[in-house]
């Protein structure tokens, strides 16, 4: 008997832990079932949407670019994306169109993100990066010139975006050679041997050099470019042709090929 009456014990106490473990699944099915409660689900991320090419447009705001001279750079691009030969450049590229961002660098350390990632597909997306454009204000003023950290910030900001172009391109535009941080040689090779294409647009109005620089220290990768402007005021015809080499793919001349195994030299601090 006494056997018996303990066999009965155990059974009760596992049929009450069966009850119990089931009210507690219940219950937390019912508090996910409740209205308001869905983003408690678990986010499963889709893959990313193909595009005919990931640009980054990387705009120079150190203290040798002028309130004046940025409002130039800022009126170029966007009047650059209203104009029907980068809006037919767009539309060439397919259905999938162009994911495009803009950044504003200076200092080693100083990079913002100006515009964030777009795709392009049609007439109103490009419009609307358009106005994006026009109502970016100044993020960073003054500081020294750090061309490879615009890159390095660049590259990441390629790898966090939620695109996979058949083409990834860095535009770089700036009016002096890099006095700060990282040698832009050593970020623009590891951008190339992560099949980055870096190109230049280098603003002579200070130092008729900076095209050769630009060439031989920023540009790399497939189909690599420089496209040269005058002075500010010429900008906006130089970043027009620039987008439409870009988008197009159309290759001028190739970059410096990567040099693999070297370390990053570093240049002094501006002063």
């Amino acid at each position: 008997m006494v056997g018996s009456h303990r066999s009965l014990r155990l059974r009760g106490r596992a049929l009450a832990a069966g009850l119990a473990a089931t009210a507690v699944l219940l219950a937390v099915t019912l508090l996910f079932a409740r209205p308001g409660l869905a983003q408690l689900e678990p986010i499963v991320p889709g893959p990313q949407a193909a595009v005919a090419l990931e640009l980054v447009l990387a705009v120079d705001t150190s203290s040798s670019v002028s309130p004046e001279e940025f409002d130039l750079q800022m009126k170029g691009f966007a009047g650059a994306f209203r104009e029907p030969s980068v809006i037919a450049a767009i539309a060439a590229t397919g259905a999938s169109g162009i994911a495009v961002s803009m950044i504003q660098w200076s200092d080693n350390r100083r990079q913002q993100v100006a515009v964030d990632w777009q795709h392009l597909t049609n007439e109103d997306s490009v419009a609307d990066f358009a106005v994006a454009i026009d109502e970016t204000p100044r993020f960073l003023d003054g500081g020294g010139t750090a061309i490879g950290g615009a890159i390095e910030f660049a590259l990441a900001e390629l790898s966090r975006n939620s695109f996979e172009g058949t083409r990834k391109v860095i535009d770089i535009s700036g009016d002096g050679r890099a006095n700060q941080g990282a040698s832009p040689d050593g970020l623009r090779d590891l951008a190339v041997l992560q099949g980055v294409t870096v190109n230049g647009l280098a603003i002579l109005n200070e130092d008729s050099s900076v095209a050769d620089y630009y060439r031989k220290n920023v540009i790399g990768g497939e189909g690599a470019f420089v496209i040269t402007a005058n002075d500010y005021e010429s900008f906006a015809q130089a970043i027009l042709e620039k987008l439409i080499k870009e988008i197009g793919g159309v290759p001028i001349a190739e970059g410096p090929a990567p040099r693999p195994g070297r370390e990053l030299a570093r240049l002094p601090a501006a002063e």
